[in-house]
């Protein structure tokens, strides 16, 4: 079963995407300095868009993502440990979830989203590789569940 299949049924889907938001909160509480507020500002402003905004695109971007995600997450299900395979693998996970925003982002109509993006994109991949031990873990607990 694919990672889109099984985290995104009809019974998973709205906790996967709390879950994905709570995570998405966690890991920008745990940023810190300049750089930390500046993200936090960002997030803030994002989430001024519109009500809604940030659980409605993480909705929208995950099967995307666990498509992206699918090869890395089954070679680690081959190797018995696909948590930390994913996590071993954070780079190429990192990219592959990227990929996804990327393009995304290249097709949103909202300034403000796009100017965002940009402005924090050379950062990205490394919060992205932070996050992946916490988003595995977060797949992990679905794909049991």
């Amino acid at each position: 079963m694919r990672l889109s299949e099984g985290l995104l049924n009809p019974t998973k889907k709205a906790l996967v995407v709390d879950d994905c938001c709570n995570m998405i909160e966690a890991q920008l509480a745990s940023k810190s300095g300049i750089s930390g507020i500046a993200l936090k500002t960002a997030f803030a402003a994002l989430k001024g868009v519109k009500p809604g905004y940030i659980p409605h695109v993480v909705e929208q971007l995950l099967p995307q993502c666990f498509e992206a995600l699918d090869p890395i997450w089954g070679e680690g299900v081959q190797k018995g440990d696909p948590v930390g395979h994913l996590v071993e693998s954070r780079s190429r996970t990192a990219d592959a979830l990227l990929s996804i925003t990327d393009a995304r982002v290249k097709d949103s109509k909202r300034q403000i989203v796009r100017g965002t993006y940009d402005k924090f994109r050379g950062s990205a991949k490394q919060h992205v590789e932070e996050a992946v031990p916490d988003f595995a873990k977060l797949i992990d607990k679905y794909t049991k569940a």
